[in-house]
Formats: C-alpha cells, sequence, structure tokens
C-alpha cells in the first residue's frame, strides 16, 4: 500500500513513519510536511536510504501540490500535520486555523477526489476542555475547547466528521492524551524540563503545578494508530491512552531526582489563560475492540526519554537555538504586557 503520511518531520509523525517502516516492509511512504520550527529532517535520519520512502517538502494547505500526491494512487492518509503549541495559539491564532483546519479541508477533497481507502485525522484530548477531579473523557464526551489550538483541532474533526456522515469518506479520527519521547521539540513540559535540567536552567512550573494530564510515550500512541488505520471501524472516534495521571510538579521532581539537579531550579511562573486543570482519556473502546494495550510504564518510559535527551546533546542544541530562545523571550514579553493592559 502506498501511504501518504503527513506532518512525517515532527515528533509524533517522525515516530509514526519510523513504526510502519519498520512493520510493514512492502509499504511505500510519503512523507509530506512544511518543515516549520518543530519539523526537524533530523528526526527521520538515515530513512532517505530506505527504498520505500520519500520525503515531500510542502504544505497541506497546497491543493495543486497535495492532489498531485494523492494522484500517485496513495491508498491511505494520516494526518498528523498541525500547528499544536497552545502558547503560540494564545499569542496568534491565525496559523492554527489555517493549517489545522483549511489544512485538514484540503486533505479531504483531495482524498475524496482521489478515492482514497482509508484516512486517519490526528486529533487531540484537548477538544474535550476540562476535567474536575473524577472521571475520564469518553468518545461521546462534548466538545469544548478552551483555547485557540483546541478549538481548531475540534474544528478539523467536525469537517472530518462531516465528510464521513455526507460523502461516506472513509474517515476515522483519534484522540490522545499527551506524549513525550524522543525527538519532541523542547517547548512542550517534558522536553522542555529534561534539558533545562541538563543545562542547569530555571525549571518553569505554570501556577501552582497541580494541573494534571494523561501520559503516553508516544511508541505506544503510535502502535494504536496503527491498529486504527489497519482495525479501526469507519466512522469512529478511537480515544488512546495509557491511564497515567500525573501532575506536572510531580513530573518535575521526578526528572531533577534522575538527573541530580537541585528542586531550587524550580520556577513557578505565570499561569497561562484558559488552561485546563486536568485531561484524563477513558481507552475502553481501542482495548476491548482493537485488542490495543499499551506496553511502556510512565516510570520507565520517563527515564528511557532523559537517556535519549542526554545522549543526544547536538540534536538537543540545534534545535534549543538562539532563534528559539529570542522567540521565547518575545512571547513571555507580549504576555506580560497583555496582562498588564486588562
Amino acid at each position: 500500500m502506498k501511504l501518504l503520511i503527513t506532518g512525517g518531520a515532527g515528533f509524533i509523525g517522525s515516530n509514526f513513519v519510523r513504526l510502519i517502516l519498520e512493520q510493514h516492509l512492502d509499504y511505500e511512504v510519503l512523507n509530506l510536511d512544511k518543515l516549520t520550527y518543530a519539523g526537524n529532517l533530523e528526526n527521520l535520519a538515515g530513512l532517505d536510504q530506505n527504498p520505500n520512502y520519500r520525503f515531500v517538502k510542502g504544505d497541506i494547505c497546497d491543493s495543486d501540490l497535495v492532489n498531485s500526491i494523492m494522484s500517485e494512487g496513495v491508498g491511505a492518509v494520516v494526518n498528523f500535520a498541525a500547528e499544536s503549541h497552545v502558547d503560540r495559539s494564545i499569542l496568534e491564532a491565525s496559523e492554527f486555523v489555517r493549517t489545522n483546519i483549511q489544512g485538514t479541508l484540503v486533505l479531504l477533497e483531495a482524498g475524496r477526489k482521489h478515492k482514497v481507502q482509508r484516512y486517519v485525522q490526528i486529533s487531540t484530548d484537548e477538544v474535550y476542555g476540562s476535567l474536575g477531579s473524577v472521571g475520564a473523557f469518553t468518545e461521546t464526551t462534548p466538545l469544548a475547547p478552551n483555547s485557540p489550538y483546541a478549538a481548531s483541532k475540534a474544528s478539523a474533526d467536525l469537517l472530518v466528521r462531516s465528510y464521513y456522515k455526507t460523502h461516506g469518506f472513509p474517515a476515522i479520527i483519534t484522540r490522545c492524551s499527551n506524549n513525550y519521547g524522543p525527538y519532541q521539540f523542547p517547548e512542550k513540559f517534558i522536553p522542555l524540563l529534561v534539558s533545562n535540567a541538563l543545562a542547569d536552567l530555571p525549571i518553569p512550573i505554570y501556577g501552582d503545578g497541580l494541573y494534571v494530564r494523561d501520559w503516553i510515550h508516544v511508541r505506544d500512541h503510535c502502535s494504536a494508530i496503527d491498529k486504527v488505520l489497519h482495525q479501526g471501524k469507519i466512522g469512529e472516534v478511537y480515544n488512546i491512552g495509557a491511564r497515567q495521571e500525573k501532575p506536572n510538579l510531580e513530573i518535575a521532581r521526578l526528572i531533577l531526582t534522575a538527573l541530580g539537579n537541585s528542586k531550587s531550579i524550580l520556577s513557578h511562573v505565570q499561569d497561562r489563560p484558559g488552561h485546563d486543570r486536568r485531561y484524563a482519556i477513558d481507552p475502553l473502546k481501542i482495548e476491548t475492540e482493537l485488542n490495543w494495550r499499551p506496553e511502556i510504564s510512565f516510570y520507565d518510559g520517563l527515564m528511557q526519554t532523559i537517556e535519549w535527551y542526554k545522549n543526544n546533546p547536538l540534536w538537543v542544541g540545534r534545535v534549543r537555538s538562539g532563534e528559539y530562545l529570542s522567540y521565547y523571550s518575545r512571547m513571555y514579553q507580549r504576555r506580560e504586557q497583555t496582562l498588564a493592559e486588562r
């Protein structure tokens, strides 16, 4: 089968590309990625020698390009391509609307035109909003996004659903909890904490640090997507999670202990607007219907992730460039200005 993976140079996408090439030796993988700041060809090092793999630099919003690729006989599409950082969406939402909504529409139209057999939309648990201290998101939980990022992903999900209902388009949606693992860009929570701790820099913790997330190793997430791609029921939503809830402060302390850093570098910072208190995924549907289970415990996965960042200082150094650091400086300056003007 010829499989189109969009956003395959990003964190989860690149891990999925690797898994597919390992598990399905007869597949031809086309990887379409725009290579924005979070897309990194180093994440795919070594794959250029694989005759079943081809990288195409491009934008999912480019209808001509997407249609050209689909016309090559693409049998299935897995759409990872997205703007995904909540803080960035709070400061400037327009690119999130463009990529996450308009880009999804382009893929749906091209997929319908060229009669792809399967389309998997990679979404997020953030579309459900925030939970109280009990309960978990199920596939029937109403969508209630609380950030521009989450709203753009929820909008894309509704577009996908409408194409299934209106056109019979062979689409499936997955919604996953927080991922961690190798190749994750260090604006995200765990790699930011690990890379800062390795450099003995302050560890930023929003608010009181008691925000709870449900964590899954990226390899387990990718194995679940593989199951959905091949065995999932058309028109369904599948929640993916590992039942591993942790408050941010506990994770920060685990990382500092593992690296031997003093807890004095923990720095509680101004909370972000619309910060959801807790996420938790109920993965019972994918467990029972598709016989999928995660294999990596949070502690083992976190220790493996810490080791990966320790052993890849060149990768970390390149992504933590002056441009990256200056961006964050500008971001916090704009946030402080916005708060001061309220």
